[in-house]
């Protein structure tokens, strides 16, 4: 057995998003979003939940944050509701909903806690989906009003920004797969999306400069490693394809200031492509101070010419799984951040997102015990450590997630919380893993 001890000033954190745990969906002013609307259509939800009220947080602020206080965490990612500050995405700002994110903010730093700000998470306003949402080229414009109403406000206290959390989810499968909103399926259409996502973060990132602000702003971006099914060169040529279209359309516009030729021409030659004008990838291609990395799971890709339009198939890989069926592949985020630094050289590197749902229930003592997260969190945290000492600029991880809740599509069946949370009772209880974690907080590093 070794210790494993992590760099001093290493960023240690957990994440969530508004929508996941706020509630209060429709108070104080805020206004519908593209996820009230779709989680108030029958049939689009696993298990016919919805965010109205999820873990009540915007309610219960100041115990959540003692909860994150008492796990010893040094910084919380958070992220913002657009329609609770904006409630029709453009135009009059709602004073309550801003000052929700003020105060907020407020308890965090009394606390010691540095507030990771996430702009946008999913949450487009309804009224702005009304006018064609991320398929119309003005939301590049809208967003980065937002943003600069953000900045103006809450700026001089966030040391760290994150403009878009997963952009590809919110193309892939808001436009193509249509499991999340707005529901559409039509890959043209989510690849156009994909490209006025990206433009909308570069415009960010320009305003930020422009605010004169000194603090940090990056990216979320959801890498997966891909690697072939099997020795066949189709199969190699495959997970190329398919790095191509869930990691390098994302990287290397960010961080080189270019689509990858492969994609473009496999793209041009079978479907409309999305209207890149001349000056978009200088915007898109701006500097950014740090790649933020979300990572579950590793894929196998074997070709299959049938499948439009990547003609491929993936499926997890990994022997053990959890209970989302992700495979569990601690190897593969060491490969991942290797790559991710040799990809984006000069750029620190903070994992946002990495955690894993299983089947937690409450004991009869009271308690909520979770070996297979604690497991989990050991094998792949070995990992980012051996990605540091191999050189990775690894400044930083957050666990998703703080506590149980809305989990997308899947409601409230799925649960990743280090914190459990009773539903009915909105109760919360630390789980074994949230004191593991609290441990490896405290002392920097862990026995592995």
């Amino acid at each position: 057995m070794a210790r494993l001890e992590f760099p001093a000033g290493f960023l240690w954190g957990t994440a969530t998003a508004a929508y996941q745990i706020e509630g209060g969906w429709n108070e104080d002013g805020k206004g519908e979003s593209i996820w009230d609307r779709f989680t108030h259509s029958p049939g689009r939800i696993a298990d016919g939940r919805n965010g109205d009220v999820a873990c009540d947080s915007y309610h219960r602020a100041e115990e959540d944050v003692r909860i994150i206080k008492e796990l010893g965490l040094a910084a919380y990612r958070f992220s913002i509701s657009w329609p609770r500050v904006i409630p029709e995405g453009r135009g009059a700002v709602n004073q309550k909903g801003l000052d929700y994110y003020r105060g907020l903010i407020d308890l965090l730093l009394k606390k010691g806690i540095a507030p990771v700000v996430t702009i946008y998470h999913w949450d487009l306003p309804q009224k702005l989906q009304d006018r064609g949402g991320w398929a119309n080229r003005d939301v590049t414009d809208w967003y980065a009003e937002y943003a600069q109403l953000l900045f103006k406000e809450l700026g001089d206290r966030v040391p760290h920004w994150i403009t878009l959390n997963e952009p590809w989810v919110s193309a892939f499968i808001g436009h193509w797969q249509g499991m999340h909103p707005p529901g559409i399926r039509d890959f043209p259409t989510a690849l156009l999306t994909s490209h006025h996502l990206l433009l909308a973060h570069g415009k960010a990132v320009q305003a930020y400069r422009a605010s004169g602000l000194k603090s940090k702003i990056g990216i979320t971006l959801n890498l997966t490693p891909m690697y072939p099914a099997s020795s066949r060169p189709e199969d190699a040529e495959a997970a190329e394809r398919y790095d191509g279209f869930g990691n390098r359309w994302f990287l290397q516009p960010v961080f080189r200031g270019a689509y990858p030729a492969d994609m473009l021409d496999w793209y041009s030659r079978r479907m409309t492509m999305p209207d890149v004008r001349p000056a978009d990838l200088s915007v898109i291609g701006g500097k950014v101070d740090f790649l933020g990395l979300n990572n579950y799971f590793a894929m196998l890709v074997k070709s299959s010419p049938a499948r439009f339009p990547l003609e491929l198939e993936e499926s997890y890989m990994g022997e053990y799984r959890t209970e989302m069926g992700w495979g569990i592949n601690p190897e593969a985020l060491y490969d991942l951040l290797v790559r991710a630094g040799r990809d984006c050289p000069g750029s620190d590197i903070i994992i946002t997102e990495n955690g894993a749902s299983f089947r937690d229930m409450i004991s009869s003592q009271g308690k909520v015990e979770d070996p297979l997260r604690v497991d989990y969190l050991r094998t792949y945290l070995a990992q980012v450590h051996r990605a540091i000492q191999a050189g990775v600029k690894v400044r930083g991880y957050f666990v998703w997630t703080l506590m149980d809740n809305f989990e997308w599509a899947h409601g409230w069946s799925q649960r990743f919380g280090l914190v459990y949370t009773d539903y009915p009772s909105q109760r919360r209880i630390i789980k074994t893993s949230g004191y593991w974690y609290r441990d490896v907080v405290k002392s920097n590093g862990f026995d592995y």
